[in-house]
């Protein structure tokens, strides 16, 4: 293949660890496609090319001392999300107050990345630390459309090819929407699984780092990579069909026409494949869970932007003060009590996925909205994520103006590889 960005991570990693492509060469067809679209697109915070053929010659000069790759993931490219700390890179959290921020160390995610030796492409544009107000990013399909967010800049670059895959982070829908919206393939792994350490957090119940790519063998290619831990081989379909639930949750009403036309297909679909498929009516506690979600989420985040609240506040956007102000408000109780609703759902939702091996539910209500201003509704994405547990959109079509839908995957805590295995099923079953 003359281009090798062209290639799946899945693929490159094969040829970068035998030898075949070199670091140099790989980086430089990635700078070639930034090069092309990123002016349009804006998908990066921070992107210096220089660094990136440095990083890349180092890799290769490395690997010669050494006679063999530098991990599991050496050659590969990767975005970083802009509310991850990095010791060579601006880390500004999508905010004014922290313009030029140099942290000294970087982000844990990203420190395991770069030791399993992928290479930094820069930092992607976030909303207003990861929350409310947007960026200047666009839907690579359309750009007078929103990428959706939080994690934009990751998401649009992506779909766009300027790297093999790029860290988002969820507190309500940021990796799974996104990702939907512009026509990637996102993973929001189990609560915990990436470590948190040099993250922005906002919501310490919430927040979780996850990867967006191009593939689902590209997602587990890069947890493997990060986290030492199997998490299969989504091309080497499982042994039997799986047992799925079709869920549309507490937000049923939101669907538009085109999702709920979508999930009716891709269920159909993986019935002819072989699966059971089940429609799931959810316990009552995910109702309650749902209504307490701004509650923990807003409280949370009042209480990690203290000193931004304090000593910069007319630097915060008027939409997230807003909300910074609600959430002061509220007595401490109801955070307690919301903690509580989000336990008892979580106790209720494992009872419920007995009988199944995973979910089918949608990505998002419908294609990304039209416009910046505003990222898209998490209406679909909120429960799994106070849930803890793994999710994973697939591409699985288009709207009405031509834009992607994705279908949702959700397995078990814990799930994770499970999570990737059914996503992968499901999807070459819609294909």
């Amino acid at each position: 293949m003359s281009d090798p960005s062209l290639l799946p991570a899945t693929a490159a990693a094969r040829r970068l660890q035998d030898g075949a492509l070199s670091a140099a060469d790989l980086a430089e067809a990635f700078l070639a496609r930034v090069a092309a679209r990123e002016p349009e697109l804006r998908a990066f915070a921070w992107h210096d090319p220089a660094a990136v053929r440095r990083a890349a010659a180092r890799a290769d000069a490395a690997r010669g001392r050494a006679g063999r790759p530098l991990g599991p993931l050496h050659g590969l490219l990767f975005g970083i999300k802009d509310v991850l700390d990095t010791a060579d890179m601006p880390s500004q959290y999508g905010s004014p107050i922290w313009a030029g921020h140099r942290p000294r160390a970087d982000a844990s995610a990203v420190a395991l990345a770069r030791r399993a030796g992928a290479i930094a492409v820069g930092k992607t544009v976030t909303t207003e630390f990861a929350t409310r107000h947007p960026g200047p990013t666009v839907n690579p399909r359309n750009p007078a459309h929103t990428p959706g967010g939080s994690s934009s800049g990751s998401a649009a670059g992506s779909a766009a090819g300027f790297f093999h895959a790029g860290f988002g982070t969820q507190t309500a829908g940021s990796v799974i929407r996104p990702a939907a919206f512009c026509g990637a393939v996102g993973f929001k792994p189990s609560f915990g699984t990436l470590h948190r350490g040099g993250m922005k957090v906002m919501s310490e119940s919430l927040d979780t780092i996850g990867v967006i790519a191009g593939s689902v063998g590209d997602c587990a290619l890069f947890m493997a990579g990060l986290t030492g831990r199997d998490h299969g081989d989504p091309d080497a379909r499982p042994g039997a069909a799986p047992r799925l639930g079709v869920c549309l949750g507490p937000t049923a009403d939101q669907a538009a026409p085109e999702t709920l036309a979508l999930l009716d297909r891709v269920a159909a679909a993986a019935g002819r494949a072989g699966a059971t498929v089940t429609e799931l009516r959810l316990p009552s506690a995910m109702d309650e869970a749902m209504d307490a979600h701004p509650f923990v989420m807003n409280m949370e985040s009042a209480q990690a932007l203290a000193w931004e609240l304090d000593h910069a506040s007319a630097q915060i956007s008027p939409v997230l003060r807003e909300r910074m102000d609600w959430a002061r408000s509220q007595p401490p109780a109801a955070l307690d009590e919301a903690r509580q609703a989000f336990a008892a759902a979580r106790a209720a939702f494992a009872d419920a996925m007995r009988p199944f091996d995973a979910l089918l539910t949608p990505s998002a209500p419908g294609e990304a909205p039209e416009g910046l201003g505003w990222t898209g509704d998490p209406a679909f994405n909120s429960l799994w994520t106070l849930l803890h547990v793994p999710c994973v959109t697939v591409p699985a079509g288009e709207g009405p103006k031509g834009l992607p839908l994705g279908a949702q995957i959700v397995a078990g805590f814990g799930q994770d590889r499970a999570a990737l295995a059914w996503a992968e099923w499901v999807r070459a079953a819609a294909a």
